[in-house]
């Protein structure tokens, strides 16, 4: 049976990668890699003119719970970033959320590290504090306080939680996030000018916002790790936002997709082609990213946006010692035993 387990990981494309993960590393919390490559992307050819690039991708995670971001330099071209200040509502994935359980301990963390275009702590819709920050890019994250934790490490930060998605129409985006991908819930909806989005470029204008979990328990391996998950979609209404990728391919810098934990590819094709959202590129069979295998295929949601599916066949544990995991016959709902899970701390980058 199909099912997508959670959002596994955002991705990001930047500048200068090592700068930018020693940076998501001190932030955070970003320190449990599991593979780093250098490898040309045919995959993505459908997404880059059809000319195959090479670039190099490093996937981490915070093992206090949270998803991972995948990050990207390509290596064959110098990527470029949007000519025009991206703002509240554009078109594509223009924030990321992080998680902490302390928010004004985060905070002070933020400043300590010199965190550039910092805000003050605000409350969302939904009354949780939460803040803003840039990285070196540019690209947008919001922390929000949460009191779910997997495994202290010491950090301020959790991982990722969640996204914030530009759309045109958030009925026909529904469509695919709520009834096809399993985002069924409805947090809150609700539309206005809203003030935690007031400091932020194009906050002051109207929109109407919707966040979105799944009712289903979070499954696969890292279901423990990861916790819930949340894809929130903006729509602005008193302007025409713009495609934060326009004249731009996959590789240049911002937030690229949305990476979704799914088990039993081939039904979720079916779903997703006679649903009218199929497979864009697939990989067919595992692809290998260091010593990682996945099959991987991409969509697109109404607007454009990119959403990778990823089946796990095998991941490191701790990748130095040579401790790999099988998870091709799992039980895609059963969570790997804690004893593994903490063992990636053994893993961890020190800065």
């Amino acid at each position: 049976m199909k099912r997508i387990n959670s959002i596994q990981h955002i991705g990001v494309a930047v500048q200068d990668i090592d700068a930018a993960l020693k940076f998501y590393r001190k932030v955070f919390g970003m320190n449990i890699p599991f593979f780093d490559s250098i490898q040309p992307a045919p995959l993505m050819d459908v997404y880059t003119k059809q000319e195959t690039i090479t670039k190099r991708a490093s996937m981490v995670m915070n093992l206090q719970g949270g998803c991972a971001m995948e990050v990207i330099r390509p290596t064959s071209f110098q990527p470029r970033k949007a000519d025009f200040e991206i703002q509240v509502g554009d078109i594509h994935i223009f924030q990321v959320h992080f998680k902490t359980c302390n928010i004004e301990k985060m905070h002070e963390h933020c400043i300590n590290q010199g965190v550039p275009e910092l805000s003050r702590v605000e409350k969302n819709p939904l009354n949780q504090p939460i803040f803003d920050l840039k990285d070196l890019d540019g690209n947008m994250f919001r922390i929000e306080e949460s009191d779910e934790k997997y495994y202290n490490m010491g950090h301020a930060s959790n991982g990722v939680v969640g996204c914030t998605i530009g759309v045109t129409n958030i009925e026909k985006s529904m469509k695919l996030y709520a009834e096809i991908l399993g985002y069924d819930k409805v947090l809150f909806d609700e539309t206005g000018v809203f003030t935690d989005y007031s400091h932020l470029p194009g906050g002051n204008g109207k929109f109407r916002r919707v966040r979105l979990e799944q009712s289903a328990p979070t499954g696969g391996g890292f279901a423990k790790v990861i916790g819930k998950t949340f894809i929130e979609l903006v729509q602005a209404l008193d302007r025409t936002p713009n495609r934060i990728f326009k004249g731009r391919i996959w590789g240049d810098s911002g937030f690229v997709h949305l990476g979704l934990d799914v088990k039993n590819m081939t039904d979720l094709g079916v779903a997703l082609d006679n649903s009218g959202f199929g497979f864009r590129c697939d990989s067919s069979n595992a692809l290998s990213m260091g010593k990682t295998r996945v099959h991987c295929t991409y969509i697109d949601d109404p607007d454009g946006t990119l959403i990778e599916c990823i089946e796990v066949y095998k991941v490191p544990i701790i990748e130095k010692w040579g401790v790999f995991l099988d998870v091709e016959k799992r039980d895609p709902l059963k969570p790997l035993p804690n004893f593994m899970l903490k063992a990636l701390r053994f893993s961890k980058i020190k800065d």
